[in-house]
């Protein structure tokens, strides 16, 4: 589902954000990537979702070579992907069923066909009651459930989650990781980045980045 091969990123003479980074990633595989602040982390997810481009090497997403993408490409290829990161950047002038709409509208989706998917999106988000509500009334925790529920609405291939539990309470975490194993054990490949060491300790793989560098590509569980 996610290749990488010998891909290395250089943002300036003396900025190296990746260097030689070769990995695969299976279809429905559950992958955490781990490492210190400004081990590459993010640069890596936004490879994948075509953000960012290689200055060396190859990434391939589902069959898509991301080098070779162009610009008219990306949106489609992004119609695959579920992005979610630490600011959740929801619309706070609209409802959060609004917010969660938003994706399939942009796509040309009937808007009862929207509001449906929507909703079931933020059922299994455990979101249901709170579809009306405004999300400044909602908690940092619910906020990025409706985030969440925003990524998978249009039913993606793969998910790309960039520390979605950044600054919430164990309870609140534990929720979101929740969500986002539900959405693993139906056959969605996810790829986390995450500095939380008690959902590491219980991972089934973990890809270890240090300085831009590949120190574990782990072990398929």
């Amino acid at each position: 589902m996610i290749e990488f091969q010998h891909v290395s990123k250089q943002y300036s003479s003396d900025v190296m954000a990746l260097r030689d980074i070769t990995l695969t990633i299976g279809k429905g595989e559950l992958v955490y990537l781990a490492g210190p602040s400004g081990a590459g982390k993010s640069t890596l997810m936004k490879m994948v979702a075509a953000m960012e481009r290689p200055s060396s090497g190859s990434v391939v997403v589902n069959g898509t070579d991301i080098s070779r993408l162009k610009p008219a490409g990306v949106p489609f290829l992004r119609r695959n992907l579920g992005l979610i990161f630490q600011q959740q950047r929801l619309l706070t002038d609209r409802s959060v069923l609004a917010n969660v709409m938003m994706p399939l509208l942009v796509t040309g989706a009937p808007r009862a066909q929207a509001e449906q998917r929507a909703r079931a999106a933020l059922d299994k988000v455990g979101l249901g009651d709170r579809a009306n509500a405004q999300p400044l009334a909602l908690s940092g925790g619910e906020q990025q459930r409706v985030s969440i529920a925003r990524a998978i609405v249009n039913r993606p291939q793969i998910i790309l989650a960039d520390e979605p539990t950044a600054n919430l309470d164990r309870a609140s975490a534990t929720r979101v990781f929740d969500a986002l194993k539900a959405f693993h054990s139906v056959g969605v490949t996810c790829v986390i980045s995450t500095h939380d060491e008690q959902v590491l300790d219980a991972a089934g793989r973990v890809i270890y980045l240090k300085q831009g560098q590949l120190e574990d590509a782990g072990v398929a569980a």
